[in-house]
């Protein structure tokens, strides 16, 4: 007996001593969540004057870059497969250069990118946003979607996160706002959880008080429902607001929603994962359409290493462009890298601006 009540005080104190863990984990981690107010200036790059005028070609692109840590040998645990990070610094480093290689081969006016971290133990605490300046030779502007002193799951823990959107321009900047985008999750979980938004810049125009406006976003993914389609009617008033100014405005980015009509050749082939919402031409505010690509997919589900073929892997087209009436889509179009570097696939527009 006497063993007995002695063996139970010991399971009660192990116990109690890892309640008492986790409520002050909790507690922490709600203390420390990262709280960005609704709209936070940020810092634009200097040295650059050059101003684009009406009537100028202009070339863009988007590129989800997964943190340098998402190539074709990887896969990812909230997608059904099992890994939590990449297995070494090296790894990063290689996707990292084959990232740039990649940009650098297909100069743009602007690069829109998303998963770009600057200090996180996922991608080796490498500042990837100063990386990519130095590969390219251009300024740029970051805005949190991800930041967690610690996110305690799962095993190995992800640990500590900084990462968010990155657009990269050798065009004069004039202002740029980071615009926190509506919650998905509730208290606890949001504690650790990303804080979407986006990151919009300015770019003047010789010759006229309009502006170039150009929107950097990247959607929620893991969430029921209700939080992209509150983050895509949030977006569609701000560009709506934009355009009634008169002003040219481009969206790019990941929106973790397949386009209407791209299911048909890019169809579910495991539903028992991850699967997109579905965004169609009337979430789009009067004035604006879709500029997309469906000759390759964009994405491909993290279940597993990649297959080396659209048939067998599952994919998807979740990447692409928003433009204002005044903006003249002359091309757009995938470029097929065969996910190597990360699980999107980058996307290139080239348009006019309408005088």
């Amino acid at each position: 007996m006497k063993r007995f009540k002695k063996a139970l005080c010991i399971t009660g104190g192990a116990v109690g001593t890892i309640l008492i863990l986790l409520v002050c984990a909790v507690l922490y981690l709600t203390i420390r969540e990262y709280r960005p107010d609704p709209a936070e200036d940020i810092q634009v790059p200097s040295g650059s004057s050059r101003k684009p005028a009406p009537g100028d070609e202009l070339t863009f692109m988007t590129y989800n870059i997964g943190y340098g840590g998402l190539s074709q040998n990887e896969d990812f645990f909230m997608d059904g497969g099992t890994k939590v990070e990449p297995e070494s610094r090296e790894l990063v480093e290689e996707n990292m250069q084959g990232i740039a290689d990649i940009l650098a081969a297909n100069p743009a006016d602007a690069y829109f990118l998303q998963e770009v971290d600057i200090n996180s133990k996922r991608s080796y605490h490498i500042d990837e946003q100063q990386y990519l300046e130095k590969a390219l030779g251009l300024g740029s502007m970051f805005a949190y979607n991800f930041k967690c002193d610690f996110v305690p799951y799962p095993l190995p823990f992800i640990g500590h996160v900084e990462g968010g959107l990155l657009t990269m321009t050798n065009m004069q900047v004039q202002e740029a706002v980071r615009i926190s985008l509506p919650e998905s999750f509730s208290w606890p979980v949001k504690t650790c959880n990303l804080k979407r938004c986006l990151l919009k810049s300015r770019i003047p125009l010789e010759g006229t008080d309009k502006e170039l406006v150009l929107v950097n976003l990247h959607l929620e993914a893991y969430d029921s429902g209700e939080g992209k389609i509150a983050q895509s009617k949030m977006l569609a008033e701000i560009l709506k607001e934009e355009s009634d100014k008169g002003n040219y405005v481009i969206a790019a980015g990941d929106f973790n929603q397949t386009f209407e009509g791209t299911n048909e050749k890019y169809p579910i082939l495991v539903s028992d994962y991850w699967t997109p919402g579905v965004i169609s031409p009337s979430d789009l505010p009067e004035g604006f359409s879709f500029a997309l690509d469906d000759t390759y997919p964009t994405c491909r589900l993290l279940n597993a290493p990649y297959t080396g073929s659209y048939e067998t892997s599952q994919v998807y087209v979740i990447d692409g462009f928003i433009v204002s009436s005044n903006v003249s889509v002359k091309a757009v179009e995938v470029q097929d890298v065969n996910f190597r570097y990360t699980d999107h696939q980058p996307v290139k527009l080239t348009v006019t601006l309408t005088p």
